[in-house]
C-alpha cells in the first residue's frame, strides 16, 4: 500500500524513503517481539517497563530527539511521530513510559544553553541513559497552566522551590524533572519560569503513586518540594519565560501524542478485522453484516485522516512553522476517533470484547486518556476557536 506522506525534508510524497521504512520496521519487530507479548502483564501488574525502556534506548528508539552532538540520533519530530505510532499499537501504557524523555527534555532543546545540552542532555539521558519527568499539571491547575502555585523563590545564587506536582509521569523514576514554578505570583503566565532539578536535591519527595483505569504501565505520581533548592545555573531560557516556553513544548510534543493515539486506532482496526473475518453470525462472518462492516469501514477512515493529519502537524514542527492550530487539530482528532475506534472494536467484538482475555478490552480502558493529557479535547478546540477568529 503506498502511502501520502508529508516528508520532513522534501514535501508531499507517496512513500516512505527507504530510511523511514527501514526505522518503521524496526520498530514494528521490536513491538512484536519485546511489547506485544508482555502488554497485558505489565498492564495487570501494573509494572514499570525499565527493561524495555533500556532495550529500546538501545535500539535508538527513544529520545530521538537528542541532537547527535550530545549522543543522540537527531531525528525529525516525523521521524519520531513514526515510531509512536509504532510503539502506540504494542501498548500505549508502555509507549507513555518510553516516550516521556522527549518530552520532558523539550524545554532544554527549546531554550537550554549549550551547558546545559552537554550535561542534562549529552552525560545524563544519553551516556548514563536516565529517566526524565515533565512536571507542569497540579492538583488546582490542569488545563490552566498559567494558574500553578509552586513557588520558586530566590536566595542568593539559587532558588527554593515550594509545592507540588501531580499526575507526573515516570516521576518515580526519573533522575531530574523539568518543573516550572512562578517566580512571579503577581505577574500572570509571564511570571512562570522552567528549572531543571535532580531527583536526589533535598526536600524533593515522590508522594503518591496513581492507581490508574488505563495505561497502566506507565508510572504516574505526585512530586513534592519542600525548600528544594536549585542553582540559578538550572533555569531554562530566561526568568520569567516559561510559560512560552511551555506552550512551544505542546506545539513539539503534540504530534507525538496524536501518533500514539493512532497507533492505538490501527491496532483497533487489525484486531477488528482479524475477528469480524473468523466470527460467523446468522450463517456468514459478521464483517459481511453492514452494521459491523461499516463500523470497520469508519475505523479505516479515521485512522488514515488521523495519521496524515498527524504527519503534517509534525511535518510543520519540522519546518519551523509556528501554527497552534494544526497541532491541536491532529491531537484532538486522533484522540477523539482512537476514543470511538476502541468503543466501536468492542461493540464488534460483543461480549467478547468485555473481556480481559481480548485485547479490545485494554484498548478502551488505555484510550480515554488520549483526551485528557497533553491538553484535553476541548482545550484542543479552544485553541482551534481562538486561532480561526484571530484578529476578528
Amino acid at each position: 500500500m503506498e502511502d501520502l506522506l508529508l516528508d520532513s525534508r522534501t514535501g508531499p510524497q507517496f512513500k516512505l524513503s527507504d530510511e523511514q521504512e527501514m526505522l518503521v520496521r524496526m520498530t514494528r519487530d521490536f513491538v512484536a517481539d519485546n511489547i506485544i507479548p508482555v502488554a497485558a502483564e505489565y498492564d495487570e501488574a501494573a509494572k514499570f517497563p525499565e527493561e524495555i525502556f533500556h532495550k529500546a534506548r538501545e535500539l535508538g528508539i527513544v529520545n530521538m530527539l537528542v541532537p547527535e552532538a550530545y549522543g543522540g540520533v537527531g531525528a525529525t519530530a516525523f521521524e519520531e511521530a513514526l515510531v509512536s505510532e509504532e510503539l502506540g499499537y504494542g501498548c500505549t501504557g508502555i509507549s507513555s513510559s518510553l516516550g516521556v524523555n522527549s518530552l520532558a527534555v523539550l524545554p532544554i532543546l527549546i531554550a537550554g544553553n549549550d551547558e546545559q545540552k552537554a550535561y542534562w542532555l549529552g552525560q545524563r539521558v544519553t551516556e548514563m541513559g536516565h529517566f526524565v519527568s515533565y512536571g507542569v499539571t497540579e492538583a488546582d491547575a490542569g488545563s490552566n497552566v498559567a494558574g500553578i502555585q509552586t513557588r520558586a523563590e530566590r536566595r542568593g545564587s539559587s532558588y527554593l522551590i515550594n509545592g507540588s506536582k501531580t499526575f507526573i509521569t515516570n516521576a518515580s523514576h526519573a533522575d531530574f524533572f523539568t518543573i516550572f514554578a512562578k517566580t512571579d505570583p503577581d505577574a500572570g503566565h509571564r511570571g512562570m519560569t522552567c528549572f531543571i532539578v535532580d531527583r536526589e536535591s533535598p526536600g524533593l519527595s515522590i508522594g503518591k503513586k496513581f492507581d490508574k483505569l488505563g495505561q497502566r504501565a506507565s508510572d504516574t505520581a505526585e512530586i513534592v518540594f519542600e525548600n528544594v533548592e536549585v542553582p540559578e545555573e538550572n533555569i531554562v531560557g530566561e526568568v520569567g519565560q516559561g510559560f512560552y516556553i511551555a506552550m512551544k513544548v505542546f506545539d513539539h510534543s503534540r504530534p507525538g501524542v496524536a501518533a500514539a493515539a493512532v497507533g492505538l486506532q490501527r491496532r483497533a482496526l487489525d484486531e477488528c478485522v482479524k475477528f469480524a473475518a473468523e466470527r460467523e453470525a446468522f450463517g456468514v462472518p459478521i464483517y459481511q453484516h453492514q452494521a459491523v462492516g461499516h463500523k470497520i469501514a469508519d475505523m479505516a477512515i479515521n485512522y488514515e485522516a488521523a495519521r496524515l493529519l498527524t504527519w503534517q502537524a509534525a511535518w510543520q514542527v519540522d519546518q519551523g512553522i509556528f501554527n497552534p492550530r494544526v497541532p491541536a487539530i491532529a491531537k484532538a482528532f486522533a484522540a477523539d476517533m482512537a476514543t470511538k475506534a476502541a468503543v466501536d472494536a468492542v461493540q464488534v467484538f460483543g461480549g467478547y470484547g468485555y473481556m480481559k482475555e481480548f485485547p479490545v478490552e485494554k484498548l478502551l480502558r488505555d484510550v480515554k486518556i488520549f483526551q485528557i493529557y497533553e491538553g484535553t479535547s476541548e482545550i484542543q478546540r479552544n485553541i482551534i476557536v481562538r486561532e480561526l477568529f484571530r484578529g476578528a
